[in-house]
């Protein structure tokens, strides 16, 4: 058996990636880890996330601490510490905090590539917010790279 891709990540630790992160995500497997099988961070929901679709991987959410709201299809669903969900590609979702602090979350992507869509979303800076909240508009250009759109609020 190999060990050439075991990762032991002591409390707290993040793998490193293409640029620093903010404290709100922490990398824990990145795709390239996984061998593009899957990507795996621990996150905290600063921002709620708009309505999109994941158009090519399925995402798990993994509630650590607080209350994670989720918005799948045309329901929602309050996700307290404990909770998984399953959001399979090609249904519409949405994530908004519903506590306070805001929730804590394991966040696998499969197959991988979410670190690589949050570091370009993060190199985009405020390019991708209007009033300080993510724009769908402005993340559509990015999110498209990544087989990801958000849908247009109205």
């Amino acid at each position: 058996m190999s060990d050439d891709r075991f990762i032991l990540l002591e409390p707290g630790a993040a793998r490193p990636g293409r640029i620093p992160l903010p404290p709100a995500f922490a990398v824990k497997a990145t795709t390239d880890d996984a061998e593009g099988r899957f990507s795996l961070l621990e996150v905290i929901l600063a921002q709620d996330i708009p309505r999109h679709v994941h158009h090519l991987a399925d995402e798990g959410i993994y509630v650590l601490d607080g209350i994670l709201e989720i918005e799948f299809d045309d329901r929602r669903h309050r996700a307290p510490k404990g909770t998984f969900a399953l959001l399979p590609h090609g249904v519409p979702h949405a994530l908004r905090r519903a506590s306070d602090p805001p929730p804590r979350v394991l966040q696998i992507s499969s197959p991988g590539g979410w670190e690589r869509y949050v570091e370009d979303l993060i190199e985009a800076g405020p390019a991708v917010l209007t009033e300080g909240r993510l724009d769908p508009a402005r993340i559509n250009p990015i999110a498209a790279g990544h087989h990801i759109s958000y849908q247009e609020q109205g």
